[in-house]
């Protein structure tokens, strides 16, 4: 089979087999002639390996001309009467009918031979072909697999930092809400000293105070981030055009950063809206510009964009706390420093900073973190060392009509109250209980006080003319939810005014106010507490309404 397979490009050009054949009969002609008498009997005989060897090289055709061509010689030149084309007896009719005989089954099992050699060269060529078309296609699928497990380990990692994020997030809200309570304690004691002071006092008297007050809010201002990381704030969700809110902070970043950064927005046309916090989103975006300023100590660049984008079910497969769907990106890039990649991998863990001592408290890329996902969002950061980094906030798209939302009110001076006004004042802590009464009673208004649920439905059988209840919502026995409930079912002109340090409770649910619910949360300073019940006390009463309105 390697001799077929190796003659078989000159099989393959009948231009030079049948020549050849030609030549093979011609060369055992001179052969036979040359031996002369010692070959004088079968001269057939002598010519069958020149049929068999061009019915070799060149198949049926060549082999059958050698056999005719070996006929012919023989009979002109070997049998005798030598000048007689045709033999002249019944022997040569024989000799001559038998060498044709084998040279055709000379011919025809080089022919099957041949035919059969061309089949399993066929076979052999599908099979390398099929073989080669399976290892493209191992190969392919191992590239697949290798991929898949990629993106399974990345995705595995993703947990196990969402599993840790979480535990964090756990232990920093539980540390907040006691923080929040005790932070209330010293703000409120702390206004109250400033407002009782006679103007009198040693100068030193009142710079030790507001320093301790500055003190108390930066505290309050740390705790506040620390429950937006742990995604137990509450948040007063609106339909916001992020194009808008983009180009009005423009000059606010320009103010913060400073001249040697130069901010570009680049703002999408046919923007979707969102549905977020708009407060909460300024101070995450406020957040990121100035982080990207600390990246760029010698100026640079900052742009700001947005677009529409979609994320699809392979993304979410990799991230998996990411629901596929179409988002509001915002995404803001610098020209700064860039982050490596085990910075990044911790960027959003709690006081963890890359800046020097007392330059960051670690909890800025927490709190943005916090904030985006509890508004169902996703971020990301993409950086290279010296090369800069861009962070990507996305919200989800908001389809459906606006909700109408007043503005925030500017700067006011502190409103009084009336001994008209009855507030009851519900709070299982009796320091923070004994301040917020405190402060109320300096406010001018008539107090009284329960140190729980089951207390205060019990002061109000006695006095109907409450015209507030201020409750925290996590009590023992009964929490200030269902006080309200208990409250709205029997004097439903009573307004409801909640508190707390901890947003995983009653009237938060995913991290929204219920609608109708009014919240004052922990730590509040007395101005916050004197605007709030005032605009609840001014508001009047809707049939069926928690939290607002005057009694009938």
């Amino acid at each position: 089979m390697d001799l077929l397979s190796a003659t078989d490009w000159l099989r393959h050009r009948p231009g030079y087999t049948y020549p050849l054949a030609v030549a093979l009969v011609g060369l055992t002609f001179l052969l036979r002639v040359a031996a002369g008498d010692d070959l004088s009997g079968f001269p057939f005989l002598s010519f069958l390996p020149a049929v068999l060897l061009a019915s070799f090289v060149g198949g049926a055709g060549p082999g059958l001309l050698a056999a005719m061509l070996a006929g012919a010689l023989v009979q002109q030149f070997f049998v005798e009467p030598h000048d007689a084309f045709w033999p002249v007896s019944a022997v040569q009719w024989i000799g001559l009918a038998t060498f044709l005989i084998n040279a055709v089954i000379i011919v025809s099992l080089m022919e099957m031979i041949i035919v059969a050699h061309g089949r399993q060269s066929r076979l052999r060529s599908e099979l390398n072909s099929f073989n080669v078309r399976l290892e493209e296609t191992v190969a392919q699928r191992t590239a697949e697999l290798r991929h898949e497990m990629e993106e399974n380990a990345a995705a595995q990692a993703q947990v196990r930092q969402l599993q840790k994020m979480e535990t964090i997030g756990q232990l920093t809200g539980g540390v907040a809400h006691d923080f929040n309570n005790m932070l209330a304690i010293i703000i409120g004691n702390l206004d109250l000293a400033q407002r009782r002071m006679t103007g009198h006092e040693d100068p030193r008297l009142l710079n030790s105070l507001q320093n301790a007050r500055d003190g108390a809010q930066r505290a309050a201002v740390l705790t506040a981030r620390l429950l937006a990381f742990s995604r137990q704030q509450p948040l007063a969700p609106e339909v916001i055009d992020v194009n808008k809110l983009v180009g009005g902070m423009s000059e606010l970043l320009r103010r913060t950063l400073g001249e040697h950064i130069r901010i570009e927005t680049v703002l999408a046309g046919g923007l979707w809206p969102t549905f977020a916090d708009l407060s909460q989103l300024e101070n995450a975006m406020l957040n990121l510009a100035v982080n990207a300023r600390d990246a760029m100590p010698g100026g640079g660049h900052l742009t700001v964009e947005t677009a529409n984008t979609e994320l699809d079910e392979r993304y979410s497969r990799m991230h998996s706390e990411v629901e596929a769907g179409q988002y509001v990106m915002i995404s803001m890039t610098d020209t700064g420093t860039g982050m490596s990649p085990e910075v990044i991998d911790r960027a959003f863990d709690p006081f963890y900073t890359t800046k020097g001592p007392g330059k960051g408290t670690g909890l800025g890329l927490s709190q943005v973190y916090g904030y985006i996902k509890q508004s169902g969002g996703h971020i990301k950061i993409y950086s290279e060392i010296d090369r800069g980094t861009t962070v990507k906030i996305y919200l989800p798209r908001h389809v459906g009509k606006a909700d109408a939302r007043l503005a925030a009110a500017g700067a006011q001076p502190i409103p009084q109250g009336s001994v008209n006004d009855t507030i009851l004042v519900v709070e299982d802590d009796e320091h923070v209980r004994t301040m917020t009464a405190e402060s109320l009673h300096e406010l001018g208004y008539t107090v009284l006080q329960a140190a729980s649920g089951v207390e205060a439905l019990l002061l109000l059988e006695g006095n109907p003319e409450v015209d507030l209840i201020f409750t925290d919502i996590v009590m023992p026995q009964m929490s200030g939810r269902q006080l309200a409930d208990a409250v709205q079912e029997k004097w439903p002109g009573i307004r409801i005014l909640y508190t707390t340090g901890y947003t995983r409770n009653a009237i938060v649910h995913n991290g929204v106010l219920d609608h109708g619910v009014s919240l004052l949360a922990k730590p509040f300073s007395l101005e916050q507490l004197a605007h709030k019940i005032r605009e609840l006390l001014n508001v009047p009463v809707s049939s069926g309404g928690e939290g607002t309105g005057s009694r009938a």
